[in-house]
């Protein structure tokens, strides 16, 4: 204990050996903040190769440029396939029905089947079928109406496939 008190009677005796502990604590401390600083640093460094910011806001920059193409080409895309797709067939309905009304003549087997898009444009087709042979008639759709009369299977055919692409 005495040994002690005479190392910190001769410590504050000698002011340059203070100054020389405590420039040395200082300096341990900046060279501690200094490693903590540099592994954040490489923490917030985006590539393994950037040695600072500047490469790291050069490639992140490089890559939002890169996803505006993109996005931009996505858009584009996107566009081109909406329109397609509207003008695809979005709704098929059948009526299945016998038009000779219970003579025997086929039953159910005539039909008339709506193809319809989104704008209501497409065709219908219809099928009479009889023992003795089978009439097909096939109507265009404008907007759910045809230039050609429709029966009342057909009307019930675009009416019903009219409620699939609203």
């Amino acid at each position: 204990m005495s040994s002690m008190i005479s190392f910190l009677n001769n410590l504050t005796s000698d002011p340059l050996l203070v100054t020389v502990i405590v420039l040395g604590i200082v300096v341990i401390v900046l060279l501690i903040i200094v490693i903590l600083m540099q592994r954040k640093l490489s923490r917030f460094l985006v590539d393994t190769d950037a040695e600072h910011i500047g490469d790291s806001l050069e490639r992140v920059t490089g890559e939002l440029a890169d996803l505006k193409t993109f996005k931009g080409d996505l858009e584009s895309y996107l566009t081109t396939v909406e329109k397609r797709l509207r003008k695809s067939i979005q709704s098929v309905h059948t009526v299945r029905f016998n038009p000779w009304h219970g003579s025997g003549e086929g039953g159910n087997q005539s039909f008339a089947t709506a193809f319809m898009d989104q704008d209501g444009d497409g065709v219908v087709i219809s099928s009479l079928y009889s023992r003795d042979h089978v009439s097909v008639f096939g109507k265009p759709l404008k907007k759910r109406e045809s230039a050609h009369e429709l029966s009342e299977e057909e009307k019930k055919a675009v009416d019903e496939a009219a409620k699939g692409v609203e």
